[in-house]
């Protein structure tokens, strides 16, 4: 190839790598889909990744962003997703942790709050049935390792069998009820990495 080939070559290439950086800068500028309006940051934790759906049988096209209702006649806003499923479906951890509070709330009924090994990552699990057996504070847990089961306990209302699953950024400190909460939709919503293993 003479030199005029290699020139022209060489610059597609650089058109080519232009076009991608392109592309690149535009794909991380846009909002992850479902996210909620309002001034709480929606931004994925690092090293969050993409989460395992955590009731067993629902695929992720079947999530529905329900993040921002009004709930309470408009007094408060749902911060979390609601995953409908049958009552007693397996509930199972979407992210490796340490279950730090197993607590039963007037408004969440039979909860499980996980906290991601590094502690930045608070998974909050409600209106749970009951607990998976042996299911203990400070049992460590691989993604996909049972939680409970589907339930209405609480505020869901009788008959009305979800789980509400919320995620909280959590600060050196912060108590297994604090943090920031964020959207789940967009880390249960996008499909896994190839060769990212959740469970690790």
């Amino acid at each position: 190839m003479n030199r005029l080939g290699w020139t022209i070559l060489v610059m597609i290439g650089l058109a080519v790598s232009a076009f991608v950086a392109m592309l690149g800068g535009e794909v991380s500028r846009r909002a992850p889909a479902g996210a909620g309006a309002g001034p709480v940051a929606q931004s994925i934790p690092a090293g969050a990744g993409a989460m395992l759906v955590p009731v067993a049988g629902v695929a992720r096209s079947d999530l529905v962003d329900t993040w921002g209702q009004a709930r309470d006649g408009g007094l408060r806003q749902h911060r979390a997703i609601d995953i409908a499923a049958p009552g007693g479906t397996p509930v199972v951890a979407a992210l490796p942790g340490s279950v730090e509070k197993l607590f039963n709330s007037a408004a969440g009924g039979i909860t499980a709050y996980v906290r991601s090994h590094d502690g930045r990552i608070s998974a909050y699990y409600a209106h749970l049935a009951g607990y998976a057996p042996g299911l203990a504070e400070g049992q460590r847990l691989r993604a996909g390792d049972p939680i409970g089961f589907v339930g209405d306990t609480g505020n869901a209302g009788a008959g009305n069998t979800h789980l509400h699953f919320a995620i909280s950024r959590m600060r050196p400190g912060d108590r297994w009820y604090a943090g920031e909460a964020i959207n789940p939709y967009p880390l249960l919503a996008r499909p896994m990495l190839a060769g990212r293993d959740p469970a690790r």
